[in-house]
């Protein structure tokens, strides 16, 4: 009997590489794949193309729903075909913007995932339920963050980091009685080998504020700090997520997957700006005065760079990862680092800097 898969969240960037993984793999599956309506021809379009580039023995199914809603919009025929069919299930769909408002953020992420959860619990063959949070459910914690804290701070930068840590604590209540497996990443970059990505946002708006200055005389460091900035390829998110998710340890478990050897802040900043304009910073401008310009509709527009993504430039946490370190080890799978596909990431920007999909929007 083929092992019976179900996922939220496509054809979003993470999800798709998580299809593409497992459609490469030998075992046969059923993959179902929760697809709202209005996505149904993208997502159609996506798997068709990966049959064609993939020679897989696995199934694809596009179910389509809504996690904003009971039941996540199944019908209950459609409900009750699946509930004996689904192993494993991974809830990927949320609203990531990090300017989203509350309403939006909290029907997406935190309803949606109680709904996801309570569909979850009806499923008789459940070996694991896989949940993607994010590193930053820590807030404004300073510290060491450790991966077995669920630890309300005492304030959010944002919505959306204050939503998936209250939707994080309805799943974390579910590891009393289900075989749950939550997983933390940081900032998510492009491949290490190609540099694609879905999208330009975190440290890909320093590339976009770095391509609108390159012409300047001089261009400073945004402040002092001396904080570091966790930025993690795709591949590596992929390739743990995949491995832990299924490894039989795991269950009950929440891992950070984030680079255990971040660089400071202001070293990728440098980085970047060499790169993507051959010179090198000079001098500073303060935090307050970047943060005042980003208040500024026009000037976020013109940059490409969203007023709420330049306070991770200057946070002052770390992320234990013994938990995750612990279980790869002897899977070979290790995060890449952040210089090794400097060159890629920056070639990739190039190629689609023009391309209004790869950009968020600016509001």
């Amino acid at each position: 009997m083929k092992t019976g898969y179900f996922m939220t969240g496509f054809p979003g960037f993470i999800s798709e590489k998580l299809l593409r993984k497992w459609l490469n793999e030998k075992d046969e599956k059923h993959i179902y794949l929760l697809v709202l309506p209005s996505m149904q021809q993208k997502a159609a379009a996506r798997i068709e193309q990966l049959k064609c580039e993939i020679q897989t023995v696995s199934t694809i199914h596009i179910v389509q729903g809504d996690i904003t809603k009971k039941d996540i919009g199944l019908s209950s025929t459609v409900h009750t075909y699946l509930k004996d069919k689904i192993n494993y299930v991974w809830h990927l769909a949320a609203a990531y913007d990090l300017a989203i408002d509350q309403p939006t953020a909290y029907k997406v992420n935190v309803k949606g995932t109680y709904h996801v959860n309570e569909w979850v619990k009806s499923l008789t063959t459940l070996k694991r339920y896989v949940y993607f949070s994010t590193a930053y459910v820590a807030g404004r914690r300073n510290g060491l963050i450790k991966e077995n804290e669920l630890i309300r701070p005492e304030q959010f930068r944002n919505y959306y980091e204050e939503t998936k840590f209250e939707a994080e604590v309805l799943v974390d209540k579910m590891k009393e009685e289900y075989p749950v497996t939550i997983l933390r990443p940081g900032i998510v970059k492009g491949d290490t080998a190609t540099g694609e990505t879905s999208k330009f946002d975190g440290p890909y708006y320093l590339l976009n504020i770095f391509d609108k200055t390159k012409n300047f005389s001089r261009i400073p460091y945004i402040s002092r700090s001396s904080a570091k900035l966790n930025v993690v390829p795709v591949e590596y998110v992929i390739d743990a997520a995949s491995y832990l998710g299924r490894y039989e340890e795991s269950a009950g478990k929440t891992y950070h997957l984030t680079d255990p050897n971040p660089y400071p802040a202001r070293e990728i900043y440098r980085f970047l700006m060499q790169k993507q304009t051959g010179k090198t910073p000079k001098g500073f401008i303060s935090h307050k005065m970047m943060d005042k310009a980003l208040a500024i509709p026009k000037v976020r527009k013109h940059l490409g760079a969203e007023r709420e993504g330049l306070e991770y430039f200057f946070w002052d946490g770390e992320f234990d990862q013994a938990e995750t370190a612990g279980d790869l080890k002897g899977s070979g799978i290790r995060c890449a680092d952040f210089l090794d596909g400097l060159d890629a990431m920056i070639a990739f920007y190039n190629r689609h800097k023009d391309e209004k999909e790869f950009h968020t929007l600016i509001k």
